[in-house]
């Protein structure tokens, strides 16, 4: 102990001489890092680390450790830039629509226009209240990393064992590591005893990985060092010590905390084409605004007047509705999707759902149970298939050969783990391998704790990776029996005889290839293979006769099984045109099982193999991505979305949410993810289900069918008033329609409708089509409803406002205009349910919202041309019943017009067909 400190107190000395204080603190590490500034620590065996850290089997001094402290930083993860709840309220804000409806509120209180003023500012208060809630938690990824963190740690200091606050480590300490703690800190094995850890939150690795002492000497991704720890991760079992080598953000987790800081949300293609949509209206809406007034100052008309009139055509121009209608209609969206089991974070995630072209998913937990099952026994010489899957005790056996009890019997006994149940979900208490077997037994009603009163366990030899085998000897009806497990081919050295139908023979060469070779046909689908033998010791054995001369009983090959729903919707995937792509930190022959089974087809490709291949060129080939590190996921998707694909991240682990907050859409399990990964994520399946991401998918794209609906029917009525008061006002005649007769209109007769819309049933086959193109205009298709159908109530209005005001009338020739209008729109918002004719067909009783909707409208057109108190503050007259009839009638033309295309184009469209 002595000696180290004398060591360390030396180099204190020489880093006072080279003011070595002063440096960055990675950069008196060079020789230990790669180019990437990645700690490469496991190439460096414990004592070379002890070397290059300056430090001693001891463990650091207090003094030292306090300078170190000062030099390196605390041992914790830092946020950067937190998202303030008053910033997202901001954000609601910042769309170019709403900016040009908060001039119009600027303008209205300026004119003294409250009315107008107080309903606008009604609807863009409703709309970031909703869109605030929606996503006030969107931003807490680095705070849930920081619960990943180990709150406190045993370490050496000064030659003792001390427990601090793990934020107080640092590189150089030695750290003792124990059975159900967590790992505090990136750190260099330097001695163990049966260590293994789970991984899984960091690799995606579904079994604790054995860790070894051995050096390495190349590179290799983090699942593969196995003589490293990292911070965050649990130890399932043994113990040790180990060199810190890393702390704070220069850990592993450190690293994602930073990417996913870093890492910038992209913008859906809904909320692109909106921002499009509104710098269009806003400049639509400045250019014909500044004509009238232009025409109004030539013709020497009073400015004022015709100021009121430009202000008038601004409010005509912009849908008031439109930004809460798209809100009601994500909201709507999220609904249906919690009854499918998918829980969304933030609004516009619903349309980009649905315009998903690529859904990169992890294979651990997500599209497997992430619970290893046994699912084939060689035994007798006969290989037995095992149904069911997870640690459900339930599943049967497609064969019963004499000695299967004996195989299940012995993975029982030899067995540290227990199945726990607890409202009908079943869990593993222990190694999920032994878990396996355990409820193999079960399945064939062999109980583990009935066995275990009858096999009473007296002894022990405990599994080591060099011995690659685990030994337990039990006492029965007064004999005792060694029951051993392990590796086949070392297994099968220590075995002189075999059993076969219950008779016990000498072991043959024959035997053995045998063994050998449905050993490999195992590992060949991805099994994890296990040898089983026991041995009958009689009254009296010594422990070097537990492990000689055994019998050979037979295999268990066990796998983290596919879910059963899964390869059915990668189906549906490949019908809606949707490629799947596994990424994962499992092994590659193991993924690539997984994948054929699930019906994934392409390529596989392991992480070391990337920086050999042109990603962005080859990443559509590729099916399967193994044994990655997070900043593989990361290349992957953004390869992607150069591509120009919509990408769907799926992931539970901490190692999934950089990838997930890049992705235009982020996907995490409810149960077995991770806190990093749900907060970092825009959707959150309830279920862990893969087959939730494509329900939530069709609702994505009947969401999207929906808002499109509701956009054509809400803009072609505001094209109608923006026209009818333009040439109007051209041609001379006066304003048309008044500023609340404007929003009567956009705000009742469109805006209810809309609302309605938004809930509508979705169209059949949306899952039979291709994914529509990000890049396409919204407005794709909709023609009929944006040009022609205005055009039809540009006519009518006009001619209904010349008639009246040819006769001196211009307070009917007004309302003759608002009830053209007004019924355009009642009329188109039933011809705008589908595409199919006749609009009817969707069903006219399903929607209770859009026919309540209609029934306001006619109601409110009713009050505002027939109660005279309201009819004095709308400046509108009485028409007569012949007159109103008249006009209701001829406003039909418009929706007449729209069946009939859509019948023309449904006919050509089966021509086709045909």
């Amino acid at each position: 102990m002595k000696k180290g400190k004398k060591k360390g107190q030396r180099k204190e000395k020489a880093d006072d001489n080279k003011k070595a204080d002063d440096k960055n603190p990675d950069d008196t590490n060079e020789t230990a890092r790669g180019s990437s500034g990645r700690s490469n620590y496991y190439r460096k065996s414990a004592d070379e680390t002890i070397k290059e850290l300056d430090t001693s089997k001891e463990g650091l001094s207090e003094d030292e450790a306090k300078k170190r402290l000062e030099k390196y930083g605390r041992n914790s993860i830092k946020e950067d830039g937190r998202i303030s709840p008053l910033k997202i309220l901001i954000q609601q804000f910042n769309s170019p629509v709403i900016w040009i409806l908060l001039a119009a509120v600027a303008i209205s209180v300026f004119l003294g226009e409250a009315a107008d003023s107080i309903i606008i500012t009604v609807i863009l208060v409703l709309n970031a209240i909703i869109g605030f809630f929606q996503e006030y938690r969107a931003e807490k990824a680095i705070e849930a990393l920081k619960k990943m963190a180990s709150p406190k740690a045993i370490v050496l200091r000064d030659g003792k064992e001390k427990e601090i606050d793990a934020a107080e480590l640092v590189p150089g300490d030695i750290i003792v590591l124990q059975t159900g703690e967590k790992i505090p800190a990136d750190a260099r094995l330097m001695d163990i005893s049966n260590l293994q850890i789970m991984e899984a939150p960091l690799t995606g690795e579904s079994l604790p990985v054995k860790k070894t002492l051995k050096t390495f000497d190349k590179d290799m991704t983090i699942g593969d060092r196995k003589n490293m720890v990292y911070s965050g991760t649990m130890v399932t079992k043994g113990r040790g010590k180990a060199i810190v080598t890393e702390t704070g953000m220069k850990t592993e987790i450190g690293r994602i905390a930073d990417m996913i800081q870093t890492t910038e949300s992209e913008k859906t293609p809904l909320q692109k084409q909106l921002k499009y949509l509104g710098k269009w209206l806003g400049a639509i809406t400045v250019v014909i605004a500044g004509v009238v007034f232009a025409t109004g100052v030539i013709k020497g008309e009073p400015l004022l007047d015709f100021f009121l009139v430009a202000v008038a055509l601004a409010v005509a121009a912009i849908p008031e509705g439109l930004p809460v209608v798209v809100t009601v209609a994500l909201a709507l969206g999220i609904r249906k999707m919690v009854k499918r089991n998918a829980l969304i974070r933030k609004l516009p995630s619903v349309e980009t759902l649905g315009s998903t072209t690529v859904i990169c998913t992890d294979k651990t937990g997500t599209l497997t149970h992430n619970e290893m099952t046994v699912k084939k026994i060689f035994i007798d010489d006969d290989t037995v298939e095992v149904s069911g899957s997870g640690y459900k005790p339930e599943g049967s056996f497609t064969s019963h050969p004499k000695d299967l009890n004996l195989i299940l019997k012995i993975g029982a006994l030899n067995n540290d783990s227990s199945i726990d149940e607890e409202d009908g979900q079943y869990s593993i208490n222990g190694d999920p391998t032994e878990g396996a077997l355990v409820v193999s037994a079960a399945k064939a009603g062999l109980d583990k704790k009935m066995l275990e009163n009858k096999h009473e366990r007296i002894d022990e030899v405990q599994f080591s990776s060099e011995r690659k085998m685990m030994t337990t000897v039990h006492k029965f009806n007064g004999n005792k029996f060694s029951y051993v497990k392990g590796a086949p081919d070392v297994m099968l050295k220590k075995c002189s005889h075999i059993i076969e139908d219950g008779k016990k023979r000498k072991i043959t060469k024959k035997d053995k290839d045998k063994i050998l070779k449905k050993n490999e046909e195992f590992a060949d689908e991805a099994l994890r293979v296990l040898g089983f033998a026991y041995k009958d010791l009689g009254k009296k054995a010594s422990k070097k006769d537990y492990e000689k001369d055994l019998v050979f009983v037979g295999l268990q090959g066990m796998i983290d099984p596919p879910r059963e729903e899964v390869k059915k919707s990668i189906a549906t995937c490949k019908d809606a045109g949707i490629k799947v792509i596994m990424v994962t930190g499992d092994f590659k022959g193991t993924a690539m099982a997984i994948a054929e089974e699930l019906g994934i087809e392409g390529k596989a490709v392991s992480g070391d193999e990337l920086k050999n291949i042109d990603l962005e060129k080859e990443v559509m080939d590729i099916a399967v991505f193994a044994r990655v590190n997070p900043e593989h996921k990361l290349d992957i998707v953004k390869a992607l979305k150069k591509k120009g694909h919509i990408v769907a991240m799926t992931g539970d682990g901490v190692n999934d949410a950089p990838a997930l907050k890049k992705a235009d859409i982020g996907v995490s399990m409810g149960i077995t993810g991770t806190d990093v990964a749900k907060e970092a994520s825009d959707m959150i399946l309830t279920d862990d289900n893969f087959a939730s991401i494509v329900n939530a998918v069709e609702e994505g794209r009947g969401v999207y069918d929906n808002i499109k609906k509701f956009l054509a029917f809400l803009l072609s009525g505001n094209i109608g008033e923006v026209m009818i008061i333009f040439l109007a006002t051209l041609f001379g005649w006066g304003v048309p329609l008044t500023a609340p007769l404007i929003l009567m209109i956009n705000l009742v007769t469109d805006g209810l409708p809309a609302t309605a819309l938004s809930a509508d049933p979705f169209e059949p086959g949306r899952m039979k089509r291709q994914p529509r193109n990000p890049k396409a205009s919204i407005f794709k298709g909709l023609n009929p409803f944006l040009i022609f159908y205005p055009a039809l109530m540009i006519t009518v209005g006009l001619i209904c406002y010349w008639w009246f005001w040819n006769q001196g009338n211009e307070a009917k020739a007004i309302t003759a205009v608002f009830l053209s209008i007004a019924m355009f729109e009642v009329y188109q918002a039933y011809s705008c349910r589908s595409t199919i004719f006749p609009s009817l067909k969707v069903g006219l009783f399903k929607n209770w919202w859009l026919n309540g909707a209609i029934l306001t409208s006619i109601a409110a057109i009713l009050v505002v041309i027939y109660v005279p108190a309201v009819r004095q503050f709308f400046e509108t007259a009485a028409l007569t019943w012949k007159e109103f009839l008249i006009i209701v009638a001829v406003s039909s033309i418009g929706s007449i017009y729209l069946e009939i295309h859509k019948f023309i184009s449904s006919r050509g469209m089966s021509a086709s067909d045909d």
